[in-house]
């Protein structure tokens, strides 16, 4: 399982919070990369030694030569962007699996919120969805995760843990029989999806919207199980693996001979003393650019046995344990409702702290703070393109209209008035002239349908219409209800008292109605 160690390094302190951790052996880099820099370190001391003690001075003059020579010419291996621009790659495709892995809490709560039932027979529909789903996914971590295969090799031991019937079993047993090329983790999603069919067609789930939906989470999950597959099947390029080793091995198989201590005055008029006796910075080269190959090595298959792979045993019991949790113990269940705390309050003005230590301050806004003394602008001031002011109260009438004492420019809207009736629903619009309706009153028709409206004024007299429709059908709406709650009340009633009295309240209803159809406008 991936080694967190969040919560040690949650607050940094002066020195840093990460020197803790470089004690740790579990998930380490000491722990993946301590064999080969075993290996480095004698591979360099043995030449260090075969060049002091074994060669003679003319084969110490070729050793010197193939030493300078891989000093000159090994930095020019792009180690740093072709293993960086690798891990990378690695690194976002270990946490994009990690994503990848379906959970079936979602489809859980649907199960328990939608299918319906407190029966044996619905508890057993419910039940049975949930361990489809969960079978479908350890059928997959069985192809992709050397560990889950070693845990369930076959179909038995699937049978044993619960997770499949015999009768299951063997219907898969002879599936395999027939199409043996391809893998059957998709039937167990079938049967999940014929059972809440099922389920629909009996009742217990009430509308098609909730199938759906249903339907939808098992595809959800079917897919997650699929791009696991495919995750396996489908793998880095292996060009660019090839390559990022050579890189890295072919640089440190040049650095134990380019980094040699040796007789020979060099070029930079100075000898390699330090790596006589220890290859200080070669060794700390080693650690970084191996341990950054073992990295991408670890982490490009998360679903082996590597300390940072994912524990999916774990996973397949915790699965299966919250999913029946979901979907039986806790079905149609709840606390009992009760009034919180801040019933009366409605909310609260501030959450209690259990020391005045632990409040914070509220966040502010980045403009919070800003200093607007050196604004100089004057709000409420609009100007026009060429920088004169745009007064309303300039504004003259068209030719021909009598300007008003005051040069005022005065808009009215009219009014809408609403009139109900027992049968009948009415909208009028009221006709008061303001002081500037009479230089409309010889306006043509044909001369109003000509002009151009603009296409916002045309949008905002359309969304006025629709407002206005709207208002009246829920006016008409509300009318109906009145009406048969009227109704009611004067069944009872008239159930309620005599004849003689039903018939004096009909009467006086049609003389109502007659009063208010005479005095209805058409």
């Amino acid at each position: 399982m991936t080694v967190s160690y969040t919560a040690e390094v949650a607050t940094c302190h002066q020195l840093g919070c990460f020197w803790k951790l470089l004690a740790r052996w579990r998930a380490s880099i000491y722990k993946i990369i301590w064999v080969d820099l075993v290996a480095f370190l004698a591979s360099f001391y043995a030449m260090a030694m075969l060049y002091r003690f074994v060669l003679e001075d003319d084969s110490k003059v070729i050793f010197e030569d193939l030493v300078e020579y891989c000093h000159n010419y090994g930095g020019m291996i792009p180690l740093s962007f072709v293993l960086g621009f690798y891990v990378a790659i690695i690194v976002d495709r270990w946490w994009s699996q990690y994503t990848t892995v379906p959970w079936p809490d979602p489809l859980a709560v649907y199960v328990s919120a939608l299918v319906r039932g407190q029966d044996e027979h619905g508890r057993l529909m419910r039940r049975t969805i949930m361990r489809y789903v969960c079978l479908a996914l350890t059928m997959v971590l069985t192809m992709i995760s050397p560990g889950i295969k070693r845990r369930f090799p076959t179909y038995d031991y699937l049978v044993d843990a619960g997770l499949l019937n015999r009768n299951e079993a063997a219907i898969i047993q002879a599936m395999d029989e027939k199409f043996p090329k391809h893998p059957k983790h998709w039937m167990p999603i079938m049967w999940a999806s014929s059972i809440v069919t099922r389920a629909r067609k009996e009742g217990r789930i009430w509308d098609d919207f909730s199938l759906k939906s249903m339907i939808d989470e098992l595809n959800k999950f079917r897919a997650g199980c699929n791009m696991l597959i495919h995750y396996d099947s489908i793998s880095v390029p292996l060009v660019y693996t090839q390559v990022v080793t050579l890189a890295v091995y072919a640089y440190f198989l040049a650095a134990i001979f380019g980094h040699q201590w040796i007789e020979r005055q060099s070029d930079e008029g100075y000898k390699k003393i330090v790596n006589y006796y220890f290859p200080l910075f070669s060794t700390l080269e080693f650690f970084f650019f191996m341990g950054w190959l073992k990295v991408a090595e670890t982490l490009i298959c998360p679903f082996g046995d590597d300390d940072d792979d994912f524990e999916l045993n774990w996973l397949i019991d915790r699965n299966l344990q919250v999913s029946y949790l979901i979907v039986d113990e806790m079905h149609n269940d709840h606390p009992q409702l009760l009034r919180d705390q801040y019933w009366d309050e409605v909310f609260p003005n501030e959450l209690p702290y259990q020391g005045e230590v632990q409040r914070a301050e509220h966040p502010e806004a980045s403009t919070a703070k800003l200093d607007l003394s050196k604004i100089t602008s004057i709000p409420g001031k609009h100007h026009t393109s060429s920088g004169h002011e745009l007064n309303l109260t300039n504004i003259s009438l068209e030719d021909g209209e009598e300007e008003e004492s005051e040069h005022e420019l005065r808009i009215r809207f009219a009014s809408h008035h609403f009139r109900f009736s027992p049968s009948s629903l009415s909208i009028s619009i009221s006709s008061d002239k303001s002081p500037l309706d009479h230089t409309e009153e010889n306006v043509d028709e044909e001369d109003m349908l000509e002009t151009d409206i603009d296409d916002f004024d045309r949008l905002r007299e359309e969304r006025e219409r629709d407002r206005l429709t709207r208002q009246i059908q829920h006016a008409a709406m509300t009318l109906e209800l009145m009406k048969g709650e009227l109704g009611q009340t004067a069944a009872s009633n008239t159930e309620s008292e005599g004849p003689e009295q039903s018939q004096r309240k009909d009467i006086g209803i049609q003389t109502d109605k007659s009063h208010l159809h005479k005095g209805k406008k058409p």
